[in-house]
């Protein structure tokens, strides 16, 4: 009967710190982003921390290398493609 008691304890805290190391964590996480955008603090750093990299990212010449802007063009001209042969409908 004791040797039943110890395995039983035994997958229980070896169930809890499973739990912890896996799902626990996840949930932790969850809760801290969900926790900064419900706070008048967090929602002020979030949208400071937006501001920071949009200057960054209009100072710099070229956000987009030659690449990226040409893959982005054909997007938008198919996109504007799209929207005329629904205006003629």
């Amino acid at each position: 009967m004791k040797s039943f008691f110890y395995k039983l304890v035994l997958v229980i805290i070896s169930i809890i710190i499973v739990y912890k190391f896996t799902i626990g964590e996840q949930i932790g996480s969850l809760l801290n982003k969900v926790e900064l955008f419900s706070t008048k603090e967090g929602r002020k750093e979030t949208i400071n921390k937006l501001k920071k990299e949009i200057k960054r990212a209009t100072e710099k010449e070229n956000y987009l290398n030659k690449e990226d802007a040409i893959l982005i063009k054909k997007f938008i001209d198919k996109i504007k493609s799209e929207l005329k042969t629904v205006e003629n409908q």
